[in-house]
């Protein structure tokens, strides 16, 4: 008999469909399916799992916040247990049949400790069990699945003990310092603070950003700005000397010209220069490309595409390859997606580069992230619909030749004064054909020099530098990434942990007051900074790799913890009043108009928020407010009424409905 574990159900569904030729039993064990058929005269059984089924954590009298010292918890021996008391049994009812195992889950570190996990519970019950096989694939298509069950490999310990170090590891930074920080700030409960390993850097990062907004002071330039026109198109070209900074120059420069009916043309020149596609996705590029071009989460997009994955439709989404390899024979996937996208494959297949373009990264795990079948997109969902078109546009990119662009500059003088402008256009789109591409070109029509041109305006404009933007999903991802925080497989999930948490709000990411609170206060010491967590992260990869062993580098990581937690200690005082001090500050909203103490944000018994004030029951003023969305403070009070501003959605309101300014 032939045992295979699947990583999850609809995996095994597909790998059962695929290996019988479509004749396969469902079976249940209580309410558990999995999957019967005879193959090369074997009997088979395929089994899905919920991802992990052995959990981790610390033993239930370690579990007492305020009872057990965060020292002990650094070096307490986490214990493991079974989550999936189902599923184990039914493990252990085909141990007894000795069969041989084939691990079948999810190529990579959390796939290959999931299958170790699994074999640990069968040998429990059957110590003697049968040789134990793994079978790498990166599509759930009938030619992958084939060719990894006749290709079978050894398990990777190595990759699996990386894994289970990184659990590990985040379970004893996680509760320590999550403990610290709730117990110091007086939030248990459901409203405990939670910081970690990775969140509280990529954390950090967000406040750090948003503190430069906050403080930057905008410096006002000018530009002086000359609209041409020829043949009866109108362009703008702007004074060459670039920004003006002191407004007495820019008037004097703006009054030597200001009568001026003409200018001359003194420079032109057109040059082409080749575009090439985008590289293949991987995990990064893809999410950070789902955030800004599709407006989807990081988390959500992940979802989708392990869905899409699961249903054999793309290639496994979690990797770093950015290289399509040898293997991949793109000429019959484009057979395949003819199927679907006619056009764009004829398209392709008439304008190919000879060799599809590629990134800096290349690894031999997964290939990047590309369609593998075309699946019915009728019975899909919007979301999922967006994301599938988007990786299989993609891929028709990087087949396509380079883009042409015309890029035409000149130089026109005006009076005694020189004015720059650039235009862009399209010669040969090529793969901008087949992959939506955001361009917001200017066109500049052909000149010859020494030509005059009509002047039809002439103006001083004042401008104002701007502040950095805001991290979006996508541009967070990018940036954990150069740091190196977190990996491929979790930066998705600290980021839906960091909203879930109520750090950050919006999809320009603005962290809340509760954030600001955590992170000035954890930031003079080494958990706020991306250094240490960086190199635990190299130091996982060198388990992987064989070159450390796993429990030297947890052993070194709670050293470093232990040493975090004693910075803190010595500060734990000023840490605690400072907390509870900013989280209290976070909920005030203004000032009463009454009375003139704080008013804070509270909720009612049924659920409802409103702005009450803080000297109840002298002075009982309360004020209603929206249910949702995150209120915003301004500082500022409402001129007519004296209640305070609030901003919701970008809106500055008062919060008083009886005033002109209502909700």
């Amino acid at each position: 008999m032939k045992l295979v574990i699947c990583e999850k159900r609809t995996a095994a569904n597909r790998i059962a469909w695929i290996l019988s030729g479509g004749k396969f039993k469902t079976l249940k064990f209580g309410k558990i399916p999995y999957y019967s058929f005879e193959r090369d005269g074997e009997n088979w059984v395929v089994v899905g799992l919920k991802g992990h089924i052995i959990s981790l954590d610390f033993p239930r009298e370690l579990n007492r916040w305020n009872s057990v010292p965060l020292e002990e918890l650094i070096w307490a021996e986490p214990v493991k247990f079974v989550s999936e008391k189902g599923i184990e049994k039914l493990l252990e009812k085909f141990a007894k049949e000795n069969p041989e195992i084939i691990i079948a889950t999810d190529y990579d570190r959390e796939g290959e400790l999931i299958g170790v996990e699994t074999i640990e519970l069968l040998k429990k019950r059957n110590k003697d069990l049968g040789k134990v096989k793994r079978a790498r694939f990166s599509a759930l298509t009938k030619e992958e699945i084939e060719r990894a069950f006749s290709n079978l490999v050894n398990i990777d310990y190595n990759l699996a003990r990386s894994a289970e170090a990184r659990q590990f590891i985040d379970l004893i930074w996680g509760a320590t310092l999550t403990r610290f920080i709730s117990i110091s700030a007086n939030k248990h409960g459901k409203e405990f603070l939670s910081i970690g390993r990775v969140q509280s850097p990529t954390l950090a990062m967000i406040v750090d950003r948003e503190k430069e907004i906050r403080e930057f002071v905008p410096k006002p330039f000018w530009q002086i700005v000359i609209t041409f026109e020829k043949d009866g198109e109108k362009f703008q070209a702007v004074y060459s000397g670039g920004n003006i900074f002191d407004e007495g120059v820019a008037k004097r420069l703006y009054e030597e010209i200001k009568d001026e009916k003409v200018g001359v043309v003194e420079n032109y020149t057109e040059d082409e220069k080749r575009e090439p596609p985008p590289p293949p996705f991987d995990t990064t590029s893809f999410l950070a490309t789902a955030s800004s071009m599709l407006k989807i989460s990081a988390a959500k997009a992940m979802e989708i595409a392990e869905n899409l994955y699961m249903n054999g439709w793309i290639s496994y989404p979690r990797t770093d390859n950015t290289v399509y390899p040898k293997s991949l024979s793109t000429g019959k996937l484009l057979n395949v997606l003819s199927r679907l996208y006619p056009k764009e494959v004829d398209f392709v297949r008439n304008n190919r580069r000879k060799i599809p373009t590629r990134g800096k990264k290349e690894s031999t795990d997964h290939p990047p992230i590309h369609p593998v079948d075309c699946p019915p997109m009728d019975k899909l969902g919007k979301e999922h619909r967006m994301i599938y078109d988007l990786i299989a546009r993609r891929f028709f990119a990087t087949l396509t030749k380079d883009a042409l662009v015309m890029c035409k500059r000149c130089t026109i003088r005006v009076g005694g004064l020189e004015f720059a402008s650039e235009g862009k256009e399209n010669i040969e789109k090529n793969w901008k054909e087949v992959y939506p591409v955001r361009e917001h070109w200017k066109r500049l029509p052909r000149l010859g020099i020494g030509e005059e041109l009509k002047i039809v305006s002439l103006n001083l404009v004042r401008k104002e530098t701007k502040p950095p933007k805001r991290f979006t999903q996508g541009s967070l991802i990018s940036e954990m990434e150069k740091r190196g925080l977190g990996t491929k497989s979790t930066r998705h999930d600290i980021i839906k942990k960091l909203y879930s948490r109520k750090y950050v709000v919006g999809y320009n990411m603005i962290p809340t007051e509760s954030a600001f609170a955590v992170i000035e206060t954890i930031k003079p010491y080494e958990i706020s900074k991306p250094d240490m967590t960086a190199q635990l992260e190299r130091d996982m990869d060198e388990i992987a790799e064989g070159k450390k062993e796993w429990v030297e580098v947890v052993k070194r990581s709670r050293e470093l913890l232990d040493g975090v937690l004693k910075s803190l200690r010595e500060n734990e005082k000023t840490i605690r009043e400072n907390l509870r001090m900013a989280i209290r500050s976070q909920n005030v909203i203004g000032k009463c108009p009454k009375c003139g103490k704080d008013m804070v944000i509270r909720v009612s018994s049924n659920g409802k928020r409103f702005v009450g004030c803080t000297g109840f029951p002298d002075c009982r003023v309360t004020y209603p407010l929206p249910q949702r969305g995150y209120i915003e403070k301004t500082g500022k009070s409402c001129k007519r009424c004296g209640a305070p501003l609030i901003k919701i959605k970008g809106r500055e309101i008062c919060i008083n409905p009886e005033c002109n300014g209502k909700l």
